[in-house]
């Protein structure tokens, strides 16, 4: 009987410790997609893909949430509404390929974390595209980095 209720604890808490070690591993899968899915989009001409992020976790706004961030770092001679009409044609809603003028490493959009770009940004012709995933399913409610 003891023995019994060892192996049940011992059981219930490896899969308790699997899930909680599974949710995050997951979830940094799912924002790096969402980067993958950004850097294997055709470029504009005249335009230079540079390096690409990503991060799961809580990183805007309040409450509770995992959210999956993902961006690309290109250099182009074409202007901001250039870029940011050709990346309309890839947006499947009003999250995803959003461009902006990049000037330095910071990515700001990001509030709850510090998350930058490694590569050094010089002159005007730097911009971020960037998107918020999405993860059906459990574990964005199992990992603690969204609470």
């Amino acid at each position: 009987m003891k023995k019994g209720f060892v192996i049940i604890v011992t059981t219930v808490a490896l899969i308790c410790f699997s899930v909680l070690i599974a949710a995050p591993i997951v979830n940094d899968h799912m924002a790096k997609k969402t980067a993958k899915e950004l850097a294997d989009l055709p470029l504009p001409n005249n335009t230079e893909l540079i390096e690409s992020v990503y991060k799961a976790g809580k990183l805007v706004g309040n409450g509770n949430g995992m959210q999956y961030f993902g961006a690309i770092l290109i250099k182009s001679d074409l202007s901001l509404e250039e870029l940011q009409e050709y990346y309309s044609g890839f947006a499947e809603s009003e999250w995803k390929c959003i461009v902006e003028n990049q000037t330095d490493k910071k990515i700001r959009m990001v509030e709850h974390t510090r998350l930058t770009f490694q590569s050094d940004i010089e002159g005007d012709h730097y911009y971020i595209v960037y998107s918020w995933g999405e993860n059906h399913t459990i574990f964005h409610e199992l990992d603690l980095r969204g609470h």
